[in-house]
């Protein structure tokens, strides 16, 4: 099995057509997909999905930018793989997405021709996070599955467990585990990426250091001059504290809270200049470095409630848009990142016009309580149709469910009984 791969589809919507398309993708969900057009829950291997439409606007020459309707997936195995699985699940409803896109088929498509359209509006992210390498989305829904049987077990059995030695509440639920053949997959390890998959993580792993090496002396060298160029792009660089109006909060929160996760997408354009074009750039890519080789057990600097997050160039490069699937209120997730990674937040999103103010690219800017979560709902992006595979399991459940599984493997005793009967 390869690790968890990300698509994304960025096609632009024929002039005039954004309504229709607003049209569609509301009657296809209200916050949570309803699968009327395209049922992502019966494509394998899904994580989460979306659709959503990034609004037209003004680029840096004055041309117009159109607007795009985007496809964002989540899900296990090669990407290749996925986008057969989804236009021979979801054809036609592919066909009513992108139909109002500029240069999609005429009448009914093939499915070689849905798949070269999407293949040619692919966009590669920027960076990219997964909460858990490796994790797969049946993975996660057995072990729920497992902690709901044992929990039936402890209620139906009619014995009470309280104050009995921890140790032998999991011997007990051991043995009704491994006397159930359809719970046999219990006892054995959860499937992992293949070896060829883990090797090619390992040279990359090792790749980038190797070859960023050269480069040091380099940098240290104009180091100097480059803080000097930051300073004076940060003072110069506006940072209104634009208000969303009431209208367009309460509209966006219409769509949030209908399940314990959420979508989140903003979009906003890159500054013009080339010293901040050139700075997000490289902060991404050594941002999807870590996120890929240092911050894939669970936990982002802190920040322990994402599922999947992404960050992607569109229209040139000109815009950028950042999504993820969060655990909990967008007020929590908010205030989650300010306390523990602000700074994270000021590397990647101060290169963003309208920022609030930084000061030597880490201070300040999120800080801004106030002005940091205006600036947010103005880039937020609506999200009607979005997919999630196991909508009732928070980033924590699936961690303790992965810990259950793996303390019924342990066939003897040890110290942390006691820590595994009180996560049940």
């Amino acid at each position: 099995m390869p690790y968890q791969r990300s698509l994304t589809i960025v096609a632009p919507v024929r002039e005039g057509a954004e309504n229709e398309v607003e049209a569609l993708l509301a009657g296809m969900g209200d916050g949570v997909a309803n699968g009327s057009v395209i049922d992502f829950g019966a494509v394998e291997d899904v994580h989460f999905a979306r659709l959503m439409m990034a609004p037209a606007d003004t680029g840096r020459s004055g041309a117009r930018l159109p607007a795009s309707l985007i496809l964002l997936s989540d899900f296990d195995g090669p990407v290749d793989a996925y986008l057969d699985r989804l236009v021979t699940t979801a054809g036609r409803g592919i066909d009513r997405v992108f139909g109002a896109c500029a240069g999609y088929p005429d009448a009914e498509p093939s499915e070689r021709q849905r798949l070269d359209y999407l293949r040619r509006h692919r966009v590669r992210e920027a960076a990219r996070y997964v909460n858990t390498s490796g994790r797969t989305v049946q993975q996660i829904r057995q072990e729920s599955e497992l902690r709901n049987a044992i929990n039936r077990y402890l209620d139906d059995v009619g014995r009470d467990w309280h104050g009995l030695d921890p140790g032998a509440v999991r011997r007990a639920v051991r043995k009704v585990v491994a006397d159930d053949p359809e719970l046999a997959w219990v006892l054995e390890p959860a499937e992992r990426p293949g070896l060829g998959a883990r090797v090619k993580e390992k040279a990359h792993l090792v790749a980038i250091p190797l070859l960023t090496l050269p480069f040091v002396p380099l940098l240290l060298l104009v180091l100097p001059f480059l803080a000097v160029l930051l300073r004076v792009h940060e003072k110069r660089d506006p940072a209104p504290h634009e208000k969303p109006n009431e209208e367009l909060v309460q509209m966006l929160a219409s769509l949030e809270d209908h399940v314990v996760q959420n979508p989140f997408t903003a979009i906003g354009h890159i500054k013009p200049s080339l010293f901040r074009r050139i700075t997000i750039r490289v902060i991404l890519f050594y941002l999807d470095y870590a996120a890929r080789h240092f911050f894939n057990r669970g936990n982002l600097s802190g920040v322990k409630t994402i599922h999947f997050a992404r960050w992607v160039f569109i229209d040139e490069k000109q815009r950028m848009f950042f999504a993820s699937n969060y655990d909990g209120s967008l007020e929590s997730y908010m205030d989650d990142f300010i306390d523990k990674v602000a700074w994270g937040l000021n590397l990647v999103f101060s290169n963003g016009v309208g920022y609030p103010r930084t000061s030597w690219l880490v201070r300040g800017g999120a800080k801004d309580e106030l002005a940091f979560k205006d600036y947010l709902r103005m880039h937020q992006v609506p999200t009607r149709v979005w997919y999630s595979a196991y909508e009732r399991l928070t980033a924590l459940n699936i961690e303790q469910n992965e810990s259950i599984r793996a303390g019924l493997r342990v066939t003897r005793g040890g110290g942390d009984e006691s820590k595994w009967v009180q996560s049940l």
